[in-house]
């Protein structure tokens, strides 16, 4: 991936010592996040591109929810992009609110599992 990662304001060591925790609970989700927005599961370290995904997605929720912050145009953007990706051939609203859920689960799970880590 290009730029800067969600991943990068995260230790290394225990960002993948956490993905690798979580995954082992969430391997069907990645999967089947991977699918929807069109990512390979095939392909080198895809884990991590679902996961900074996700990340990026739970930011955006921030974004959207907190009406104390005006979000800049690129981070709007992103977030319509993201937006674009998850609901992209769906036939209803309730298969891309499954797949939203599943993106903030992920990233959530993924920052409490950090924080344990973290202290470890």
């Amino acid at each position: 991936m290009q730029g800067s990662s969600a991943l990068d304001g995260y230790d290394r060591k225990n960002a993948d010592k956490a993905l690798k925790m979580l995954y082992v609970d969430k391997s069907n989700e990645f999967r089947e996040l991977a699918e929807a927005i069109g990512y390979p599961a095939t392909k080198k370290d895809w884990e991590k591109v679902i996961l900074n995904f996700c990340l990026d997605f739970d930011d955006c929720f921030k974004a959207w929810s907190d009406e104390h912050t005006s979000s800049e145009h690129n981070k709007v953007h992103k977030c319509m992009t993201m937006m674009r990706q998850i609901a992209r051939g769906k036939t209803n609203m309730t298969e891309v609110t499954k797949l939203q859920t599943i993106a903030y689960r992920i990233a959530e799970d993924f920052k409490s599992i950090y924080k344990r880590t973290d202290t470890l």
